[in-house]
């Protein structure tokens, strides 16, 4: 993992109302300590009803966990009912937004282009996008899991200068391990994540790729954590299911106490 920071973050999907999120807030600060996130980055991505709530509990409390979103509109204002824009999050503090999730994808139809336009507005809006990529079962075994990968790397990333590129987070997500139960190997989750840093490599050079970090996402558990986040190219996990109960959130960011 050289010696990037890993990052650990908590996906809660559509999933908790405010006072659930902040009973779970409450209880990841006791179970979570100092030497923690000394060694681990954590990010939160709560739904927007939740961001406020949380943000103010972390503020409150001097919280050292990271507040994310899940999602965001490209534009800067307008007539779009429904979404939320990118200086709207940052005005709540928020420093990371998932971007390009299999769900937005194959759920709501977003294309490469879409989310290239929304990682360049969450940059300019000062925060951090996780860009996800991944594969369906049927493409990982027609052998097209790396052209797949490569090709929404490259275009979420399009016109991202080099300096913006290496403070980039890009999360490997393969669609058929996302609450499935099922996960990736090992040794499968670390070659595709070797895949994502070599594109990043091929567009930037070694030294950006050697600084983006590059999550493991898909049915990532506590009995999993630790085996998945000792590979080289593995910086961290975007966890779903498991970052809606504390105990097991907390287990994983703490990954490196287990073996």
């Amino acid at each position: 993992m050289a010696d990037r920071k890993p990052i650990i973050s908590g996906n809660w999907k559509m999933h908790l109302n405010h006072f659930e999120a902040l009973k779970l807030v409450q209880e990841l600060s006791y179970l979570i300590t100092e030497d923690d996130v000394d060694a681990v980055d954590i990010s939160l991505h709560p739904p927007f009803t939740d961001i406020r709530t949380v943000q103010t509990v972390l503020e409150a409390d001097k919280l050292p966990f990271h507040l994310g979103a899940q999602h965001c509109h490209f534009e800067e204002k307008g007539a779009f009912t429904g979404e939320v824009a990118p200086s709207m999050l940052a005005k709540l503090n928020v420093g990371y937004v998932i971007v390009g999730h299999s769900e937005r994808r194959e759920v709501f139809g977003e294309s490469d282009e879409m989310i290239n336009k929304k990682v360049l507005a969450i940059l300019a809006a000062g925060m951090l996008p996780i860009l996800c990529c991944g594969e369906t079962l049927e493409e990982r075994e027609a052998g097209e899991a790396e052209s797949k990968i490569a090709r929404q790397v490259t275009a979420g990333m399009a016109s991202v200068n080099a300096e913006q590129a290496a403070d980039m987070v890009i999360a490997y997500e393969p669609i058929w391990a996302i609450g499935t139960g099922r996960t990736a190997s090992a040794e499968d989750a670390q070659a595709m994540c070797a895949a994502v840093r070599s594109t990043v490599a091929g567009l930037y050079g070694d030294e950006v790729a050697q600084s983006v970090r590059i999550q493991y996402g898909g049915s990532v558990k506590p009995v999993n954590a630790h085996e998945l986040m000792t590979q080289p190219d593995i910086d961290g996990a975007l966890v779903g299911g498991a970052a809606l109960e504390a105990d097991s959130f907390a287990r994983i960011a703490q990954f490196r106490l287990s073996e």
